[in-house]
């Protein structure tokens, strides 16, 4: 289980990889899979187990998004998510918790049904995650605003894409559409001012810089 240390109010970088570089998000269905865990459990006391409600009939019929507003309707979040970007073996988030230990709840939440859904996909046993949930606290907005271009870069930046948006499983999408996407994730205007087209700009700016960054890390720490 996770220790809460985290604050109400404040705003985090969290980090979490697979054991021993372990490919845990093989296919889009299984990138979406943990897109609905973390749209779901941002939500505290919602009246089914997550696996029970994404199986279940109204969700075949209607579809998630639907029957999850009407689930969720007037109930408190307990963590605002601002970023995400889910890779191959690892997974950054930008959070801020909004309940007390409601850090823990839902990286626990979270972290634990996908083992449990890998798992039993993969027919393994034990962990799949290695250690410890890392957070650092992001202490400006300046230094936020970086922070989601380096986490939207992470796949152009080890070439699994050449573009941010080309990329099935980061909030890049909600960042950069001038309209309401169905099923959105994150919540970020209350703190970042900054509209998509000059959002995408700043982005598309920082791939070659980026890139550079990573060849000079892996040079140094190889």
């Amino acid at each position: 289980m996770e220790n809460d240390n985290a604050v109400v109010g404040e705003t985090y970088h969290v980090f979490n990889k697979s054991i021993a570089g372990y490919r845990i998000f093989n296919v889009d269905s299984e990138l979406y899979s943990m897109k609905l865990r973390l749209k779901y459990y941002q939500v505290e006391s919602l009246p089914f187990k997550f696996s029970r409600f994404v199986k279940s009939k109204k969700v075949e019929q209607y579809g998630f998004d639907e029957c999850f507003s009407q689930i969720s309707k007037g109930a408190d979040k307990i963590i605002q998510i601002i970023a995400y970007c889910i890779m191959p073996t690892h997974l950054h988030l930008i959070l801020k918790p909004l309940k007390e230990n409601g850090f823990s709840t839902f990286i626990n939440n979270i972290l634990n049904s996908y083992t449990h859904y890998f798992n039993i996909k993969y027919k393994r046993k034990g962990p799949l995650w290695e250690g410890r949930t890392r957070k650092v606290l992001v202490s400006s907005d300046d230094q936020l605003l970086h922070l989601t271009r380096y986490i939207h870069l992470n796949p152009v930046t080890i070439g699994l894409v050449e573009r941010p948006q080309d990329w099935p499983a980061s909030s890049y999408s909600e960042y950069t559409s001038s309209e309401k996407i169905t099923g959105a994730i994150c919540e970020y205007a209350d703190i970042l001012n900054i509209g998509p087209d000059s959002y995408r700009s700043f982005v598309e700016d920082g791939i070659l810089y980026q890139k550079e960054l990573a060849v000079i890390k892996k040079l140094v720490f190889d």
